[in-house]
C-alpha cells in the first residue's frame, strides 16, 4: 500500500515538473524544428493563443483517457506557417 502511494506521489511530482517546463509556448516565437524538439523532449507542450491554445503531444501515450487518437494539425512558427504537430482527439 505504501509502495503504491509513493509511486503515485512520484508520478504526480514528475507531472508537475513536466507541466511547468512545457507550459505556455508561443509557437510564433520559435522555429518549427525547435518546437518539434521541445515536444519530443517534454512529451507534450501547451501552445498559447492565438496560434493554437491547447496541448500538443509527442504521441498518443501523452493523451489522457483511453479512447483518444492523434490528429495532425498545423500551427504557425517563426519559419513555417504550417508546422505540423500532434493533437489529441477524444472520441
Amino acid at each position: 500500500m505504501i509502495r503504491s502511494q509513493l509511486l503515485a506521489l512520484a508520478v504526480g511530482v514528475t507531472t508537475l515538473i513536466s507541466t511547468a517546463s512545457a507550459a505556455d509556448i508561443d509557437p510564433r516565437r520559435v522555429t518549427c524544428s525547435a518546437l518539434q524538439s521541445l515536444i519530443a523532449r517534454n512529451g507534450f507542450v501547451y501552445l498559447t493563443r492565438p496560434a493554437f491554445g491547447d496541448d500538443v503531444v509527442a504521441d498518443v501515450t501523452y493523451c489522457s483517457g483511453g479512447s483518444s487518437t492523434i490528429q495532425r494539425r498545423s500551427v504557425p512558427t517563426s519559419d513555417d506557417p504550417e508546422c505540423l504537430v500532434n493533437y489529441c482527439v477524444y472520441r
